[in-house]
C-alpha cells in the first residue's frame, strides 16, 4: 500500500469543506488544504493564482491531473502541486465533481480517503448569504450540479459521509482523522 495518505472532501458549495479542513489542521498540523491552481479572477485566498500560459505548460507536460471550469475560472489539480502537498504532510483536496475524484484516484497514486460532506440546498443558500457571497445564485446552480453528479454515479463508494448540519466541524475532523488512522492500521496488519 502506498504510504502517502491524502483526503478528498467532496460536496456542494457551503457544505463545510473549508470549515472542516480548518478543524483538521487545528486537530493535527500534518493536514493542509491543497491549494489548487486557479486561472482567472476573484477570490485568491486558498488558491495558487496562475496564468493561461502556466496552465498550457502543465498540460503540455502531462502534469494536469484534473481541471474544471466554474464561476468563470479554471481550477487545476496539478502533479507538481500535489507532489509538494504530499512532501508537506497530508493534503486535503476539495472537489465538487465526481469526475475530479476519479481523475485524482486514477491519476495520482496515493492512499486517498474520499469523504462526502453534505448539506441540503436551503442550508447552502443560508450559509452563502450568511458569509456574504455575491454569487449565491451560481453556488446554488453548483449545488444542483453536485446533486445531479451524485445521482448519476450511484456506484461511487464513500469512505465516510458527514452531514454537516448534524456534525460540528471538530467532530467531522475527528472522524476523518480516525478514518486515516484505521487505514494506516489496516495497512500494517
Amino acid at each position: 500500500m502506498n504510504p502517502k495518505q491524502g483526503v478528498i472532501l467532496y460536496g456542494p458549495p457551503a457544505s463545510g469543506k473549508d470549515t472542516v479542513t480548518t478543524a483538521l489542521t487545528e486537530l493535527d498540523a500534518k493536514y493542509a488544504q491543497f491549494a489548487r491552481l486557479k486561472v482567472g479572477t476573484g477570490k485568491s485566498a486558498g488558491y495558487r493564482m496562475g496564468t493561461a500560459k502556466q496552465l498550457h505548460r502543465l498540460e503540455s507536460a502531462g502534469d494536469v491531473v484534473y481541471a474544471n471550469a466554474r464561476y468563470g475560472n479554471t481550477y487545476v489539480i496539478d502533479r507538481p502541486g500535489v507532489d509538494a502537498a504530499f512532501a508537506a504532510g497530508v493534503p486535503v483536496v476539495h472537489l465538487g465533481q465526481v469526475d475530479g475524484i476519479r481523475a485524482l484516484l486514477d491519476g495520482y497514486p496515493a492512499d486517498w480517503s474520499v469523504v462526502l460532506l453534505w448539506c441540503p440546498r436551503e442550508v447552502t443558500a443560508q450559509r452563502c448569504t450568511g458569509r456574504g457571497d455575491a454569487d449565491t445564485t451560481a453556488r446554488l446552480a453548483a449545488w444542483d450540479a453536485t446533486r445531479e453528479d451524485l445521482d448519476a454515479h450511484p456506484d461511487l463508494a464513500w469512505d465516510l459521509t458527514v452531514d454537516t448540519t448534524a456534525a460540528n466541524p471538530q467532530d467531522a475532523a475527528r472522524l476523518i482523522d480516525q478514518l486515516l488512522a484505521r487505514r494506516v492500521g489496516a495497512a500494517t496488519t
